[in-house]
């Protein structure tokens, strides 16, 4: 099973949206401007960022995390350097899309994807709870799936440039995800919440986690 939708019915209508690709699946376009967009854009740019590492694999992206960090080599989850400044109003943007408290979102992930770059199927480490994410640059694609017998049912949702996104309920929990590897280079900033279990008490288990 293959789910698609409309992006106009999805710009008319967030419900619809939900209902018609996954519940727990939200979406907005133009959360930020074109030129608040290139003005993050320069910011990650200024900022240092690392080729993600998954044990012996490194991958085709650059990242860098802020609030906590996880490090997929050693299954450590820590606190790291405090948000920037400059990411708190965007934080704000975020959290009010998502009906949550700001100070909620303790946790901000910056990426910059080279082209070919992409992330494998996966869902986010059980220590997060609520995933916001913000495309900038180009445009891409997540997929999502999960088990259905022998097979897979499969759903995809275009992500324009200064689109939002927000994960979930069941799209968060019952479904993994991936970003398909594109030719142009995109970042994107994603904010997550922490699920209610002490972070202290995560699984260092790395192996649920897959990269291309």
């Amino acid at each position: 099973m293959t789910l698609h939708f409309s992006f106009a019915e999805a710009t008319r209508q967030s419900d619809l949206f939900d209902d018609t690709v996954l519940p727990g699946l939200s979406y907005a376009p133009e959360i930020v401007s074109a030129a608040e967009e290139r003005g993050l854009i320069d910011q990650i740019g200024a900022i240092d960022l690392s080729p993600f590492r998954f044990q012996q694999w490194t991958g085709k992206r650059l990242t860098r995390s802020f609030g906590w960090n996880y490090d997929f080599e050693t299954g450590r989850f820590a606190p790291t350097d405090a948000l920037p400044a400059w990411l708190e109003p965007l934080k704000a943007r975020a959290a009010r899309f998502a009906g949550l408290d700001p100070t909620e979102l303790v946790q901000a992930l910056l990426i910059r994807y080279d082209p070919g770059a992409g992330i494998g199927w996966h869902k986010d480490r059980p220590v997060f709870e609520h995933v916001i994410g913000i495309s900038l640059g180009n445009p891409a694609t997540m997929r999502f799936r999960r088990r259905a017998g022998a097979k897979f049912a499969r759903a995809s949702a275009p992500l324009a440039p200064r689109s939002i996104y927000h994960l979930s309920g069941e799209a968060r929990h019952g479904w993994e995800h991936s970003i398909a590897a594109m030719d142009s280079p995109r970042w994107s900033i994603t904010f997550r919440s922490l699920a209610q279990a002490s972070p202290q008490h995560e699984s260092a288990d790395v192996n649920s986690f897959r990269s291309p």
